[in-house]
């Protein structure tokens, strides 16, 4: 496995350069994950303004005015967060090098370092208005495409994402919020996937509707985003070793229609694996992640990887363009994801649950609550549609 990035670049050349461990596997591809989702937005946004679906929306803004103090200011605060994180991380590089979270996501800085960045920063804005100054200023119609929206429908869609991601974590996993409160809810671990989903699709209704863009038609948009950007994300799971894997399994149960795969695709031990979990110890191991798991488990990041990569392929190149029933393919792939993840959930590693003689983990609820959701908003959205009924929202 690659806990950081200095073991991916050493596994691709044979060399690892100890600055490159700052980098964590999981995010680089969760960083990588919102990038890919933000090209195939613009993509479809442009799509849907092409078909007529989606307008743009003239808004007034004034040209040649000074800067504000509250630009310089916000400008100014900006340059200091990166000045006493960027400072502090510098002169305590090993700290940062063992675990960068704990000192992004924490109030650690170096004063002397911010404050000089802040000042850069507020005089940066104050320069580039004053560039900008006109002897009149002047208020004029700027007029804004619906794909010049995506960055900030991404950026809105990643802070919903993990305030929800974060709540279903303490929801799922509320005695690590009473062992470690400020760990749990500032780390950059502890994502559920599934509260992301809802967090993101309670918030950012409100947002678009602020972008004076159409929800509904969004959503569509967002559909084949979702499930490769999903993909993407258990691809990090899986190459760190995560925590993102199933129950115990073994060769001799595996199939014989299934001998051709590799070994590891049945079984995998996650050596290295970034939570240093597993009662085994790699051969001549020199660092910190030197644990792999005994015995192996179902890779079960392998498999939502494939399985969510066929629903993309499905949304993109088979539905996407057929179904002309605005919402429609938003609810199609939450059917497709809740059946997924429903089926993985049987041999995925998560906190079960007893209720009525019955065990279940909150994946698994919420994945059926998904695909009744998904058909009965594909219904209803489908008979409006031939009810001649516009769309609401």
């Amino acid at each position: 496995m690659y806990p950081d990035f200095s073991y991916l670049f050493e596994a691709l050349t044979g060399m690892r350069p100890g600055w490159m461990s700052i980098i964590k596997t999981f995010g680089l591809f969760l960083a990588l994950t919102f990038v890919v989702g933000g090209l195939i937005l613009v993509a479809e946004l442009k799509r849907k303004e092409a078909e007529g679906l989606l307008q743009g929306r003239t808004v007034k803004q004034w040209f040649g005015k000074p800067a504000t103090i509250w630009e310089i200011l916000g400008n100014a605060l900006i340059g200091f967060i990166l000045g006493a994180k960027g400072f502090y991380a510098f002169f305590n590089f090993a700290e940062m090098q063992a675990n960068a979270a704990s000192v992004l996501l924490s109030l650690k800085g170096h004063l002397l370092g911010g404050l000089a960045m802040g000042a850069f920063f507020g005089f940066l804005k104050y320069y580039e208005k004053k560039r900008e100054q006109l002897p009149e200023p002047q208020l004029r119609n700027v007029h804004i495409r619906p794909y010049e929206n995506a960055g900030n429908l991404v950026v809105w869609a990643a802070i919903t994402g993990i305030i929800g991601a974060k709540i279903f974590t303490v929801i799922e996993t509320p005695a690590e919020l009473i062992k470690d409160p400020i760990r749990m809810l500032f780390s950059g671990s502890g994502l559920a996937i599934y509260g992301g989903l809802i967090g993101a699709f309670i918030g950012m209704p409100f947002i678009i509707k602020r972008m004076g863009l159409k929800a509904i038609h969004i959503m569509d948009a967002a559909a084949p985003t979702l499930a490769l950007g999903y993909g993407i994300g258990r691809m990090g799971c899986h190459l760190s070793g995560d925590g993102d894997w199933g129950i115990p399994s073994n060769l001799a149960d595996r199939p014989n229609w299934l001998s051709w795969l590799p070994d590891w695709t049945w079984t995998h031990h996650y050596p290295r694996n970034v939570l240093n979990e597993g009662t085994g110890v790699v051969q001549d191991c020199v660092g910190d992640y030197c644990s792999y798991l005994e015995p192996g488990v179902y890779p079960t990041s392998v498999y939502e990887v494939i399985m969510t990569w066929i629903i993309f392929a499905i949304l993109w190149w088979v539905l996407r363009k057929r179904i002309k029933v605005a919402g429609v393919l938003f609810f199609v792939y939450l059917i497709f994801n809740g059946f997924e993840r429903f089926w993985i959930e049987k041999i995925r590693v998560n906190p079960q649950y007893e209720k009525f003689g019955l065990e279940f983990s909150q994946a698994e609820v919420i994945a059926v609550c998904f695909m009744i959701v998904g058909v009965i908003g594909a219904i209803w959205l489908t008979r409006r549609h031939k009810a001649g009924k516009p769309v609401m929202f």
